[in-house]
C-alpha cells in the first residue's frame, strides 16, 4: 500500500469500519465516474449546468474516484502506485512506435 492507502486503512480501522463489498465499491465507482462524466459534459460538451446546480471541479471528482479505487485496492492488497507504474510501462512498450 502507498502512504495514502495506509492512511485510509488506518482511518477505517480506527473507526472500526469495514470496507464496502466489491459490488458496493463497483457501484460507488460507477456513481463517481458518472459525476466526473457530467462535469466533463458541462465543461466541454453540449449539456450545460442548470441554474442553481452544485459547483463541481475536476480535482474533487477525480479524488472521489481515486478514494473509491483505494478502497478496492486495500481490500485486495493492491498498491495503486505499483498498479499505475505497471500500466504506464505497458502502454509505453506497446505504443512506443504507434503514434
Amino acid at each position: 500500500m502507498n502512504k495514502e492507502q495506509q492512511a485510509l486503512h488506518q482511518w477505517f480501522e480506527g473507526k472500526g469500519w469495514p470496507y464496502w463489498t466489491p459490488h458496493e465499491i463497483l457501484a460507488r465507482l460507477m456513481e463517481e465516474t458518472g459525476e466526473f462524466a457530467r462535469l466533463v459534459n458541462h465543461q466541454y460538451g453540449p449539456k450545460k449546468k442548470k441554474a442553481g446546480e452544485e459547483v463541481q471541479d475536476f480535482e474533487d471528482e477525480l479524488g472521489d474516484i481515486l478514494y473509491t479505487l483505494a478502497c478496492f485496492a486495500n481490500t485486495h492488497g493492491i498498491n495503486l502506485d505499483a498498479a499505475l507504474e505497471r500500466s504506464i510501462d505497458k502502454v509505453q512498450k506497446r505504443d512506443q512506435n504507434r503514434f
